[in-house]
């Protein structure tokens, strides 16, 4: 059995709250019982597994999103063979297992016990009253693969391999140490095999993300630099200049700006956060000035200016539309943002299921499974089906979704830049030859739903009218005015039908 998480993105506790430990506890409990469910066989046998694969499918740990690194002199676009580039990682990655020390005991503990199993009684069933020294213990290999927050694990050398190391000895990994963590599943052959044995083919996919990726693992991208130059900046800048004028809300709202995705709507999530929790326009337009100034000096940042010059579309343009309030389009700005990032990737929608549809092991029908991680939307998209000659062949796109919280735009009003945060949580276990009944994969995702009224909201409707002025406790809890119908996706009444009258005939 081959079980997928992504995404879990442990921080050093400098920026933002990451998942509960109690949720590793719950990934154990949920890996005992998916076990114990991919040993019962096709003829209805019970057999216990051999071994359980766990592959952490990219920024597992998220060394990038650290404020250590503003009072760094190093930056991770420097030179990558500076000692002091390797100090700053292996101090912030330190941190980063000392803040999660809990929750990674859980995959250390895995590694070392193991999944206890039921023996198999005489008459091939799962023997569940046995005793619990009867049962038969089965091992668990945690592979650990780069993404584009913790890339650094990628880089070669024995300043690396020492880190590597230590992230072995504190996670129970069973990824070589003394070589590069593996960004794609061909750098390691152990995982080749593991993936051709479940007909899976994965990767984190930030290569399809060209604020994320640039043709090399083994370096900084765009997306570093609005982490490190923006966002982390951001938080630290208004805190110092707005101290105690920040009302309560907008506080603890600005310490979940790293659970926006994509990175680039954040100045959307703003507007929204600063609409509701922040009644003072002048304390929020000085919140967005900070922004937009922050903006200006991340826009002329080297980096990014080298980059105007290369790339093939004005991308700073782009960004300035996308991430200066000054800037911002009067009408449609997020629905703006999300299409421009789409265009950029070349695809026609936000999910990653038509990159999927290159991929050789795809076409060539190696793999029946397409994994990718790094949007932080767990889905799954049916790809292909083909049938030749009695045999049939499903193939489909999964995405491993996050550990994280994750902040969703509303579809009703998405002009009033609205989001609704939940705590999610996603894996996906894939199965080979007879495990499960026959079964080719099972996925969950569990959903964590937040208080809304968590701290002080304040609507500022526009008044146009004495109505709108007071329609706030005047209002009605339901719209009676409204009619009684259909959805509007369903066929609609035909025009002589009236609403709860029915049909004649």
């Amino acid at each position: 059995m081959l079980v997928i998480i992504s995404d879990l993105h442990l921080t050093d506790g400098t920026s933002g709250s990451t998942i509960s430990p109690g949720a590793f506890a719950l990934l154990a409990e949920r890996l005992a019982d998916l076990s114990l469910n991919a040993s019962q066989r096709r003829d209805g046998s019970y057999r216990p597994i051999e071994h359980v694969d766990l592959v952490l499918l990219g920024d597992t740990l998220d060394v990038i999103r650290s404020t250590q690194w503003l009072g760094s002199v190093i930056r991770p676009w420097d030179d990558i063979k500076s000692p002091n580039l390797c100090e700053q990682v292996t101090k912030i990655t330190g941190d980063i297992l000392q803040h999660n020390a809990q929750a990674l005991g859980e995959f250390r503990k895995l590694q070392q016990q193991g999944i206890a199993l039921p023996p198999p009684t005489s008459t091939g069933q799962a023997a569940t009253s046995a005793a619990m020294s009867e049962w038969q213990p089965v091992p668990v290999r945690i592979h650990y693969m780069v993404g584009n927050h913790d890339w650094f694990f990628h880089l070669p050398g024995e300043h690396y391999n020492r880190l590597r190391r230590q992230l072995v000895a504190h996670m129970g990994l069973a990824t070589y140490a003394d070589a590069p963590f593996p960004h794609e599943i061909w750098e390691s052959n152990e995982l080749v095999q593991v993936m051709r044995r479940h007909k899976v083919f994965a990767r984190h996919g930030d290569v399809y993300d060209p604020f994320n990726y640039e043709g090399d693992r083994d370096a900084s991208s765009l997306g570093d630099v609005i982490v490190l130059e923006l966002l982390n900046r951001f938080g630290v800048q208004v805190s110092q200049q707005l101290g105690d004028d920040l009302p309560t809300g907008v506080i603890a709202g600005l310490r979940e700006i790293d659970n926006v995705r994509p990175l680039l709507m954040i100045p959307v999530w703003i507007e929204g956060l600063l609409e509701r929790c922040c009644p003072q326009p002048s304390v929020r337009k000085e919140v967005k000035k900070i922004w937009d100034e922050l903006a200006d000096e991340f826009l002329e940042h080297p980096f990014v200016q080298h980059r105007d010059t290369w790339c093939p579309v004005d991308i700073v343009d782009g960004l300035q539309k996308a991430l200066k309030f000054s800037r911002r389009l009067s009408v449609g700005w997020a629905s703006w943002i999300a299409q421009w990032i789409v265009e950029l990737r070349g695809a026609s929608s936000s999910s990653f299921y038509q990159h999927a549809l290159t991929e050789q092991d795809f076409r060539n029908r190696r793999a029946r499974h397409i994994v990718y991680g790094h949007t932080h939307q767990a889905e799954m998209v049916p790809l292909d089906a083909s049938y030749a000659d009695g045999y049939v062949l499903h193939q489909a796109y999964f995405n491993s979704g996050t550990w994280r919280r994750v902040h969703t735009q509303t579809q009703f009003a998405p002009r009033e830049h609205e989001f609704i945060a939940a705590d999610t949580m996603t894996y996906l276990a894939f199965f080979k030859d007879d495990e499960r009944n026959g079964r080719p994969y099972e996925t969950w995702t569990g959903t964590l739903g937040l208080h809304p009224f968590a701290t002080p909201k304040y609507r500022l409707d526009p008044a146009n009218s004495v109505q709108h002025k007071s329609h706030v406790p005047s209002q009605p809890l339901s719209t009676p005015n409204v009619p009684i119908r259909a959805p509007h996706f369903a066929v609609p009444f035909a025009p002589s039908r009236v609403a709860n009258q029915p049909p004649v005939g």
